[in-house]
């Protein structure tokens, strides 16, 4: 793919997290180009008038100008050899849930794609620092997203479009887990139910993606 049509993609995935509401004034996504880092610059992303800020992957600095939350872009590729996306947002209910210890689980088909259980990084403090930032991706894990407890949450995945399409996800099933608690005992669905959803995965978030752009343009 072309840097521009890399930047186009990384702007659009942008404009489609803040249409979302998953993002205010703060929040950023990102995309790994060989062993190179785009990252949004530090706007708020319905607005953003500026390029992507480019990061060498192996950089023990950041650049005047660069979010400081890039160390933990930083340092999820590094420990990610998957993951070639990133979002970081602040979706109401999951912060929510993770702040009052609240388990998000898979309770309906989409969920699977956030895993059995999505991590919670137990640490509410900005993460500006390199080492901090390696914890969080010690948290991660090999999972899809992350909690940050009073801070948000960070999803990947293996394109812009999925990583944004997992955090519109981690918010929708944070409202279901948390009517389902409210309404009784939340059935989450079995290892076998998640591998049936799994097999589709690629498919239905491709199709997500679409329908979140689309809904962006179209009110635009």
């Amino acid at each position: 793919m072309k840097s521009r049509e890399v930047e186009e993609d990384l702007l659009d995935a942008a404009l489609t997290t803040a249409h979302a509401g998953l993002v205010t004034a703060f929040g950023h996504v990102s995309v790994l180009v060989g062993g190179q880092v785009l990252i949004t610059p530090p706007q708020p992303l319905g607005s953003l008038t500026k390029p992507p800020i480019p990061l060498d992957l192996a950089a023990d600095e950041l650049p005047e100008g660069t979010p400081k939350e890039a160390w933990i872009h930083l340092a999820v590729y590094r420990a990610r050899p998957d993951v070639r996306a990133i979002c970081r947002a602040q979706p109401e209910t999951a912060t929510a849930l993770a702040s009052a210890g609240v388990p998000i689980r898979p309770l309906h088909g989409q969920g699977a794609f956030l895993g059995p259980e999505v991590p919670v990084f137990d640490d509410p403090r900005l993460v500006r620092d390199r080492q901090r930032a390696e914890e969080l991706a010690k948290t991660l894990g090999n999972a899809p997203a992350l909690l940050m407890r009073g801070n948000g949450a960070v999803t990947v995945g293996a394109d812009v479009g999925q990583a944004v399409a997992r955090m519109w996800l981690l918010e929708v099933s944070a409202r279901i887990n948390a009517q389902a608690a409210a309404a009784g005992r939340p059935r989450a669905l079995s290892t076998d139910e998640q591998a049936a959803w799994l097999a589709a995965e690629t498919e239905l978030l491709s199709r997500l993606w679409a329908h979140l752009r689309a809904d962006r343009r179209g009110q635009s």
